[in-house]
């Protein structure tokens, strides 16, 4: 700071209980003044406190990701080294894809906090260098006959919507789920997918001293500011407060955005380019010059505003929306900033790389901040803590599940229609139909079934995508839980004819402070590893949501993984629909009646209980090969996995999904070997339901033997409009399709839980 101006006297005088406020410890304080060798100014404790909070430090987390397998298979780069997971699928092409949360905005303001995640999320593709061809998400709200879970669930798919059928990019899959533990804290994670060249991949890196820095895009204002601090806290009556901290987008800029980023990058001119998502300019500048081992000089005095008197604190933690950071070629800026003119969006030189490894901020004829970049970023200086685990009390009485206090009900079809409206199982209709699904045509199967198929253009192939958590099971054991997420996200892209590739994964957990929250996090971290060393799916990066608490308490802990797949030929995909009556019904896997954290006892007691089922990885894999064979030996019609609500759910879902008066009938499950509940509603691991020719039935059980794989002919597809399993249920799938399709909107207008 040596020769600089004295600080504005307008700033506060920076102390520890200032820097406590900033949510920053005493130890970090010390930390940063060790680092800096003096006090910081106001404006360097912004940038510390944004950039060494949760959400952009990962502090409490990285120890953990890192024992996570992120390399191998068809990645081309390591998980988490680039704005967004990249994945070779051949022909020189490759595949970038993330997911990340937006929980807190969209518990204050739900619209805007949805859609600027679905923005957010965009940018991190196309700053790859990929243009985005679909985007999905993964939701979870209250009790839906709670006017404010109304309020937030209408809102946030509203958001969603409007942000992504604005920008033009198909929303083609997701999962919608409704909990008590949701009601104060509502979860909003948002995936985009987009295609790139291999050779015009760009890169999130700042180098060569002298070269221009270029913000680009809205002009920046005071929306957003410390919305990464926001995002790593607890929710309370204060937070309705905070709406300043959630940011507003404009999606239609961000159109422009795309074309001009990508234009701009295809010159060749481009170094280095990155998003002004959390932290904006903070943490676009500190981590560029970080990776490249250089230093950056901002003059803030350059950037576009659109608020009056803003300081340089607020222009370097400002959270407005549809701006970009861009590293030219020295000599090529004019070049570059004329594609932008073109697209009528600001691009305006505000620095340069400089060659002295610090980012120095200059403001109004002073000298503002002079930090080492390093010191601010996740895997650099910033704090890495590992926090004290413990197994939480309430496991104890929450894996307690005594059947004999739970009588089998009479009719096992009215508790199938029951389960059917139930709002995490039925149709999610009235979302999806909010969302173009199909906008660019490359949409071949959208929402509703077990994954999204999207083709290449140019190609024969197909993205195969899913998104999957039960978050239930991870509750009961967290461990096997999120084991259980990645074997389904998997399962759900095999089904349609995909070979699981990668995951993404968006982590969203309550306080790491509270030991059994931490344990929580660790378990699971260890059960997303191992799944995805025996499913081959390395994890690309994604996002960790701490503080995920209300007054009421902490979520239950809910890691959402983002499957992607690759489908060589696109003219194989199947759907999960059963289509010619007449057609044989086979099982594979097996049926063992696991009833623990299933919707059904759920349903009949109130209770969230019993152990998560249970899972044998190798199984796993040994089915999800034997479905691919199948499809690709053009054995089957369709394929659907068996998830919430079992195998009797799983079958009503088929005939819905198919033509008009379609139907079942089941007459070899061999009922009577268990509780016949258990054997209907059990959430039994490790199945799917497949339909074929029945001249096909023999070649299918000796592929299935041959993989070591339980198969079973169970049924024939009707033309009745009836789902009928042996003697004990028979239901009329006309009235039962209107109690799926309508549970959603009936709550919605009518008040119903």
């Amino acid at each position: 700071m040596s020769g600089s101006k004295a600080i504005d006297g307008d700033f506060p005088v920076v102390t520890l209980e200032l820097a406590k406020e900033h949510g920053l410890t005493e130890d970090e304080y010390a930390g940063i003044v060790e680092i800096l060798g003096r006090v910081p100014t106001y404006t360097e404790l912004g940038i510390y406190s944004v950039m060494w909070s949760e959400h952009c430090s990962y502090k409490n987390s990285i120890a953990l990701l890192k024992t996570l397998p992120r390399t191998g298979g068809r990645l081309l780069v390591g998980g988490g080294e680039e704005n967004a997971g990249l994945v070779d699928i051949g022909d020189g092409l490759a595949v970038a894809f993330k997911i990340e949360s937006h929980n807190p905005p969209s518990a204050v303001e739900p619209y805007q906090g949805a859609a600027t995640g679905v923005g957010g999320i965009l940018r991190d593709i196309f700053t790859m260098g990929a243009r985005p061809i679909a985007a999905l998400n993964s939701l979870r709200f209250g009790d839906l006959s709670n006017d404010r879970t109304k309020y937030l669930f209408k809102n946030v798919v509203r958001g969603i919507g409007d942000y992504g059928n604005s920008f033009g990019v198909p929303t083609v899959g997701g999962e919608v789920y409704f909990d008590r533990c949701y009601q104060g804290n509502p979860l909003v994670n948002a995936m985009a997918v987009g295609i790139v060249e291999h050779t015009s991949v760009a890169k999130a890196v700042a180098s060569g001293p002298g070269n221009p820095v270029i913000m680009v895009g809205s002009a920046t204002g005071r929306d957003g500011i410390h919305g990464a601090t926001f995002a790593s806290e607890e929710l309370n009556e204060k937070s309705e407060s905070r709406r300043p901290s959630v940011q507003v987008g404009d999606p239609f800029t961000e159109k422009k955005l795309v074309e001009a980023t990508l234009e701009a990058i295809a010159t060749g001119h481009v170094v280095g380019v990155q998003d002004m998502g959390a932290a904006g300019l903070t943490c676009s500048g500190t981590e560029m010059s970080a990776k490249g081992g250089v230093g950056m000089q901002l003059e803030l005095d350059l950037v576009h505003l659109r608020e009056e008197a803003m300081t340089s604190y607020e222009i370097m933690l400002s959270e407005s929306q549809e701006r970009m950071l861009l590293v030219a070629e020295s000599g090529h800026e004019a070049e570059v900033i004329k594609i932008f003119d073109k697209w009528d969006l600001p691009a305006i030189v505000i620095g340069k790389v400089t060659g002295d490894g610090k980012l120095t901020v200059n403001h109004e004829g002073r000298c503002d901040a002079v930090v080492p970049p390093e010191t601010c970023v996740l895997g650099g200086g910033a704090p890495v803590y590992r926090r004290e685990a413990r197994v939480p009390a309430y496991l104890g009485s929450a894996r307690v599940l005594d059947l004999s206090t739970m009588p089998e009900p009479a009719n096992l079809g009215e508790v199938l229609v029951k389960l059917l409206g139930r709002p995490s199982i039925a149709s999610k209709r009235w979302v999806y139909d909010q969302y173009d699904s199909m906008v660019r045509t490359n949409t071949t199967l959208g929402p509703g079934g077990d994954a999204a198929v999207v083709r290449v253009k140019g190609t024969k192939k197909a993205l195969a995508l899913a998104t999957d958590c039960n978050a239930r099971y991870v509750y009961l054991n967290p461990r096997r839980g999120a084991e259980i997420a990645v074997a389904e996200a998997a399962r759900n892209v095999a089904c349609v004819g995909a070979t699981p590739l990668a995951i993404t994964n968006c982590l969203n957990f309550g306080n790491p402070y509270d030991p059994e929250i931490y344990w929580q996090f660790e378990e699971a971290v260890r059960g997303i590893g191992e799944a995805c060393r025996v499913l081959e799916t390395p994890v690309t990066g994604g996002n960790v949501s701490f503080y995920n608490e209300s007054p009421e308490g902490a979520v239950y802990p809910t890691p959402v993984i983002g499957m992607l797949g690759l489908l060589e030929d696109v003219e194989t995909v199947v759907g999960n629909r059963f289509r010619v009556p007449g057609d044989r019904i086979i099982l594979l896997g097996e049926n063992r009646g696991e009833l623990g954290g299933s919707e059904y006892v759920l349903m009949q007691t109130g209770r969230v209980a019993g152990d998560a089922p249970s899972l044998d990885l190798r199984i796993e894999k040994a089915l999800q090969g034997l479905v691919l064979e199948l499809i690709r030996g053009g054995l089957i019609r369709s394929a659907h996995d068996v998830a919430e609500g079992g195998l009797a759910v799983a079958l009503a879902e088929c005939c819905f999904a198919g033509s008009g008066g379609i139907g079942a009938e089941i007459e070899g499950l061999g009922l009577g070997a268990l509780r016949m509940d258990a054997e209907l509603f059990g959430e039994d691991q490790s199945r799917v339901v497949v339909s074929c020719d029945a001249s096909n039935v023999a070649a299918i059980l000796a592929e299935a033997e041959s993989k070591g794989t339980r198969a079973a002919p169970i049924g024939t597809v009707t033309s009745g409009g009836r789902l009928k399993i042996e003697s004990v249920l028979d239901v009329d799938l006309a009235q039962a399709g209107n109690v799926y399709g309508n549970a959603i909107r009936d709550r919605l207008d009518n008040g119903r839980g």
